[in-house]
């Protein structure tokens, strides 16, 4: 099959063959763009579900296991298929190597390769629901998953092969930094969505394999009765967590350090300066990227580990709190007498701003110890995560794209409709979360299915919310489609972005530029591309 370089990735080569063997970073990252939202309208199902199941205290719809099974659901389709996959994966393997100067990744068949791994996984995921939904939680604790007689091992299973495709993803963004950035473009001139990428690669390889060690022991446990995190079989179930959370706490930041990356991109462009202190916004994300190892503990305050234990896990819990906040404090700067234009993706990064400071703070509580006490397994904590996942990530999310849409399908949406869908989705968001902070700090259990008739009007706010949320999204969802068909041609640089990929048509051209670029300038100097000085 032939390639014509110099026309763009839509149209170089055509027909379904040509989409299912591509090689081409852009598609791949288009076909996971396409999986994940899907993941994501499934676990938002889910969780439209569960909200309407809690708007009354003695339930609705659903019996216990029912609701068990569908939180679970919800929780193990957001963080496996959607949340850990969703900007890494999709913005991540369309940008970076166009960023960075490169025609592709470094393994373009491996990039291939480990999206229909991804695609294997979530088969199986999907697939152990027909057989018999999981009812443990996301989390798969000893000793409800091996004594359930649901689908935990197909579950599990998926998980484990969702895993390969996240460390091969890390393998070959970590080979593509280093070996093919274009000439000029030093480590100090990289954007910073590349550093965030390069230090969540990190975290994948090294993590994402204990993750798999410990499933494949659940496994091996379910099926042969081998005594390992089962109490009844002579194992020891605190194991679990630790193993679970020493991949999972550092998997949190998978999720949200290329949000913070995004960020950075948005910030700059749409307040036209500089990244105020570029280089410790780079040593940031390795910063976050090390001491997430270290603070998986703070998951077991209340497991009887010794109070020594606790005592470094909730100073370190307090530690890794810095690098954040030197991120959130550089990005206020940045806007700080900058030429704020508030677009779409603008708005998100505020929104992202203001959302995801509430999570790092609401963190600090957890990481005392005294107050940890009080708040495990309260709503306080479903807040908490919920702030920083969603408000955190998926905003961020939902940002770049809104910021790259033109850039990756060629098409300008309806920006009236866009704030409009920006509106609601924060709105809803807030309805729905802050008030479970309050229900938290009053002793609401989470995951429980009934609860005491003086929750029920909190509660009910927050289903009410869930459903201002869910609009937002679908308003989303219908414009951006009807971009896709009716959307104006979008320009080369529909913002005034100076990073690579602005530099290039839209969409872009099969092999990226159609000469290789030379950096001559830092990623944010907007004072040397445009000839003024920004005070």
């Amino acid at each position: 099959m032939s390639h014509v370089p110099n026309i763009n990735f839509f149209k170089a080569t055509t027909g379904l063959k040509s989409w299912l063997f591509t090689l081409d970073h852009k598609r791949i990252g288009l076909m996971y763009l396409g999986f994940i939202w899907f993941s994501f309208f499934l676990g938002g199902i889910f969780a439209l579900l569960l909200r309407l199941e809690l708007l009354f205290p003695n339930g609705w719809f659903l019996t216990d296991r029912q609701y068990d099974q569908l939180f679970t659901l919800h929780g193990a389709v957001m963080v496996f298929l959607f949340i850990i996959p969703s900007i890494p994966a999709s913005l991540g393997n369309f940008f970076l190597p166009i960023m960075i100067g490169a025609k592709d990744v470094a393994f373009p068949r491996l990039n291939l390769a480990s999206f229909y791994i991804y695609v294997v996984g979530a088969v199986f995921g999907i697939g152990s629901m027909l057989i018999g939904a999981v009812d443990t939680g996301w989390t798969f604790y000893t000793p409800y998953s091996t004594s359930t007689d649901t689908a935990v091992i197909t579950m599990t299973l998926a998980a484990f092969i969702l895993g390969f495709s996240s460390i091969l993803t890390g393998v070959n963004f970590l080979a593509t930094v280093h070996n093919m950035r274009a000439k000029g473009m030093t480590w100090f001139k990289m954007p910073l969505f590349v550093w965030s990428l390069y230090a969540t690669a990190v975290i994948q390889i090294l993590a994402t394999p204990v993750l798999g060690i410990t499933l494949l022991l659940l496994i091996l446990e379910k099926t042969i009765n081998i005594g390992i995190f089962d109490p009844s079989l002579g194992g020891d179930p605190i194991l679990f967590q630790h193993f679970f959370w020493f991949y999972s706490h550092p998997a949190v930041y998978i999720m949200i350090l290329p949000a913070m990356g995004l960020m950075s991109e948005m910030i700059s462009t749409f307040s036209r300066r500089s990244i105020f202190g570029y280089r410790f916004m780079a040593y940031s994300s390795i910063a976050i990227a090390i001491i997430a190892f270290l603070v998986w503990g703070h998951h077991l305050f209340v497991s009887g580990q010794s109070m020594y234990a606790n005592m470094i896990f909730s100073f370190l819990t307090y530690l890794v709190a810095i690098p954040s906040g030197i991120k959130v404090f550089n990005w206020m700067a940045t806007m700080y007498k900058g030429s704020l234009d508030l677009k779409t993706p603008f708005l998100y990064a505020l929104a992202f701003i203001f959302l995801f400071t509430i999570g790092g703070v609401t963190g600090i509580f957890l990481a005392a110890l005294a107050v940890d006490i009080h708040l495990t397994d309260t709503y306080f904590v479903v807040a908490h995560f919920h702030y920083v996942m969603v408000g955190g990530t998926v905003m961020a999310f939902i940002g770049g794209m809104h910021y790259w849409w033109p850039k990756m399908i060629g098409k300008m949406y309806n920006e009236y409709w866009a704030r409009v869908a920006c509106f609601l989705i924060f709105l809803g968001f807030n309805l729905v979360f802050f008030v479970q902070f309050i229900m938290g700090s009053k002793g609401m259990p989470r995951r429980y299915h009934t609860y005491l008739d003086q929750f029920q009007p909190l509660h009910a706010f927050s289903t009410y919310g869930s459903w201002v949320l869910g609009l937002g999204f679908l308003v989303m969802i219908i414009y951006l489609i009807h971009s896709i068909f009716y959307g104006e041609k979008a320009p080369a640089n529909p913002w005034n972005g100076i990073t690579l990929e602005w530099k290039t048509e839209s969409p872009p051209v099969l092999e990226n530029f159609d000469k290789v670029p030379e950096i001559t300038h830092d990623p944010y100097d907007f004072a040397a591309v445009d000839g003024k000085k920004y005070e």
